[in-house]
């Protein structure tokens, strides 16, 4: 079979889904380890047998509704590619948006602190961003930690993580900067997601009845660690703007603001510490 064949096949057998072609050449790319341009050039190279036999389970894979990025094993943000499987939250580009305010504020040597870290992308990002930063991580998840752990080794970062349930085993304080991207994902949300998002963790998805959980329990929290005039960063749920920024005023943080994404969206809330 060549890769030509190759794509041609995998569309036919892929669920009628309008991105199966962009999800066909992804696929086929990591297995070869080449890029999309690669494949056009190269259409007629002939796949090997295992190249062939991984193809194939791949496309049943996608048909059962597993997350191409749990297949292929990674998932680009900000323009690194991250390790991924089926125990953390796929990253969005619209974290970006987070990543990018919080860039925005850090200095040199900022004591930053990412809570609900997941794969480690925020973290290791700032980490490489700003210079001489020391930041930490943390996740309830053991599992999601080790794969945090793998992209923070493969990046050359040195993150300090944190196994714990938000701030239970921190014993840092004074940090200049909280961020989080918590699970949001309301009680109703949760039983109309996609079934490929159904298979995400639930533990990085469902943020309570409302949706608000989390960003209750990190604010109240948070306070005792940030320093006076430091800052808290939340991505949101476009509808979450008006209760997160309250929960923020409640709870001793001044100049709240939102941050939408590029689709015009509400996506990050920012508030400073007292």
């Amino acid at each position: 079979m060549t890769i030509e064949e190759a794509i041609k096949n995998g569309i036919k057998k892929l669920k009628n889904t309008e991105d199966r072609i962009i999800k066909v050449k992804m696929l086929l790319s990591a297995i070869l380890d080449v890029d999309k341009t690669y494949l056009v050039i190269n259409e007629k190279q002939a796949l090997t047998k295992e190249q062939e036999e991984k193809f194939e389970n791949g496309i049943e894979s996608l048909n059962k509704n597993t997350p191409i990025q749990y297949i292929t094993g990674f998932q680009e943000f900000y323009g690194t590619k991250f390790k991924v499987n089926k125990n953390v939250l796929i990253p969005r580009f619209d974290t970006e948006i987070l990543l990018e305010e919080v860039l925005k504020i850090a200095k040199k040597d900022s004591k930053i602190l990412d809570m609900c870290t997941g794969s480690g992308i925020l973290a290791i990002t700032i980490a490489k961003n700003v210079d001489n930063s020391n930041i930490y991580a943390s996740d309830i998840s053991m599992e999601a930690l080790e794969i945090a752990k793998e992209n923070n080794k493969i990046q050359n970062t040195n993150v300090q993580f944190i196994e714990s349930n938000l701030f239970e085993n921190k014993k840092e304080k004074e940090f200049d900067i909280i961020v989080s991207n918590p699970p949001y994902i309301t009680k109703t949300e949760m039983e109309n997601l996609s079934e490929e998002v159904k298979k995400e963790p639930r533990l990085a998805l469902y943020g309570g009845i409302d949706g608000l959980d989390f960003y209750k329990k990190i604010t109240q929290s948070a306070k005792d660690y940030i320093k006076k005039g430091g800052y808290l960063l939340f991505e949101i749920g476009y509808k979450q703007k008006e209760d997160v920024s309250q929960i923020l005023k409640q709870n001793e943080f001044s100049n709240v603001k939102c941050i939408k994404d590029y689709n015009g969206n509400d996506r990050v809330i920012i508030g400073v510490k007292k």
